[in-house]
């Protein structure tokens, strides 16, 4: 199988070599869509499944295994330390990054793409969010909550629209010219972002731990769609000759 997959890729990469010349500007962009597009693929049959087993007692048993571990390990730090990250993934905490990166973009990249795509792409998860709630009409876990909710459960919306506005930012930073230990330090930082969110939502009891997978694998798949998408429109825009 291991060297299968090696022929394979070797295969893919020579079909790509003849195709698409080293020097060609249109390259880059169309190994991103089609990286992009497997991984959307990937994805919405993976949330699909996942959509399918949510009442399977094996689920259910790793869920309530998991938010004990959660609850058990409670304190006024790790409280407030979770509120806190809740709360930036919510509404006030996207808009405040929102604010420094239009500051960053004017100041650096004199760009406001950047910005709109990041927007997009939030909007769409948080959109859709909406809809799978109501489709799947999910209570949330019958535990104390430390915080108030009042929408249903799966897919979490803190955890799709996090991986879906942090992660796509972790991609943008990872195409920015800039010095290697700042760019890594950033994407580590907003990975942990993304994780403390998620896990925040259990902790405070306000979540099953499969919505934070459903909502990071939807969030996901928003990622990359607009991935897809806005390279195809740069793949279009590029003139071969230039």
């Amino acid at each position: 199988m291991r060297q299968s997959l090696i022929v394979f890729i070797k295969n893919f990469r020579n079909f790509l070599w003849r195709t698409f010349h080293k020097d060609n500007p249109k390259l880059p962009y169309i190994l991103i869509v089609i990286v992009a597009f497997i991984v959307v693929v990937g994805g919405l049959n993976l949330f699909i499944e996942l959509t399918e087993t949510l009442k399977e007692n094996m689920l259910v048993k790793y869920d309530r295994q998991i938010t004990d571990f959660f609850i058990a390990h409670r304190s006024p730090p790790l409280t407030q330390y979770f509120i806190f990250m809740t709360n930036v993934g919510d509404f006030y905490g996207y808009l405040v990054v929102l604010i420094l990166a239009l500051i960053v973009s004017w100041v650096f990249f004199k760009n406001w793409r950047y910005i709109a795509q990041t927007v997009l792409v939030l909007l769409l998860a948080s959109i859709s969010n909406t809809m799978l709630k109501r489709f799947i009409d999910r209570a949330r876990p019958g535990i104390e909550h430390l915080v108030s909710v009042e929408t249903l459960s799966y897919p979490s919306g803190h955890a799709m629209s996090a991986m879906a506005f942090y992660g796509f930012l972790i991609y943008l930073f990872y195409r920015f010219k800039m010095k290697s230990w700042l760019k890594y330090s950033i994407i580590l930082l907003l990975c942990l972002v993304i994780l403390s969110i998620g896990i925040s939502r259990i902790y405070l009891g306000v979540h099953f731990p499969s919505d934070i997978a459903g909502g990071y694998i939807a969030g996901l798949i928003w990622v990359f769609f607009c991935i897809l998408i806005f390279n195809l429109v740069e793949v279009f825009r590029r003139d071969p000759e230039a």
